[in-house]
């Protein structure tokens, strides 16, 4: 005789194998190229272009640099060009990161720089979805993916 254990219930809710994985709704892997980066390496690669352009700052613009403007101004820059060429910054190079439209290719300028400037405003990449997306990616319809 078959009990209702072997049945299972509807309020069991759909089979699944498990809690969903940031990117899974976006067709990403779990792990590995094309995932979706994880926060330490987001939080390092942005550390390391705030480094890289507050050393540009201080060695290039040191007579005009009364404040942390110029520095958030050379961090723009230098984070729009990168991106915008090479769909990484300097950080993202180094952690193995590239900003990716959601079909697979490097963002390009107009998006790097939207993007950037809402990364400048601090809050959008602190609000994030259930696929580790900021409010400035959702905006520019791009995300950040491990390339290795």
């Amino acid at each position: 005789m078959i009990s209702r254990q072997d049945m299972g219930s509807w309020l069991d809710g759909a089979p699944h194998d498990g809690p969903p994985h940031p990117g899974q709704r976006l067709g990403r892997p779990p792990e590995g190229p094309a995932s979706i980066a994880r926060f330490p390496a987001r939080l390092v690669a942005l550390l390391v272009d705030w480094a890289l352009s507050l050393l540009l700052a201080t060695v290039f613009l040191s007579r005009w640099n009364g404040s942390g403007l110029m520095n958030l101004a050379v961090f723009f820059v230098l984070t729009t060009l990168m991106v915008g060429f090479f769909g990484r910054s300097p950080g993202h190079w180094l952690v193995g990161l590239q900003v990716q439209t959601m079909n697979g290719r490097p963002a390009g300028f107009g998006r790097a720089a939207v993007r950037t400037l809402l990364v400048c405003l601090v809050v959008p990449p602190l609000v994030a979805d259930e696929d580790q997306r900021g409010l400035h990616d959702r905006a520019v319809d791009t995300v950040l993916v491990r390339v290795r």
